[in-house]
């Protein structure tokens, strides 16, 4: 289902809201600043995810430096 923004998507769907928490805190903030891109529970995974591997990389290139 479609749903306008993050913001529909986790006051409708219990278990979409359940992935969203249980994700840190800073990943939360940024698919907030994405709220309208996203539609669906398969959009949030995917930029979660997204979100996730670019901090990692970051983490890693600080290590290296």
């Amino acid at each position: 289902m479609r749903y306008q923004g993050l913001h529909d998507l986790l006051a409708s769907s219990n278990c979409t809201r359940q992935y969203f928490l249980s994700l840190p805190v800073a990943v939360q903030v940024a698919l907030h600043e994405q709220d309208a891109y996203i539609h669906t529970a398969a959009q949030l995974r995917a930029r979660a995810e997204a979100i996730e591997q670019y901090n990692n990389a970051v983490r890693i290139s600080r290590l290296l430096w």
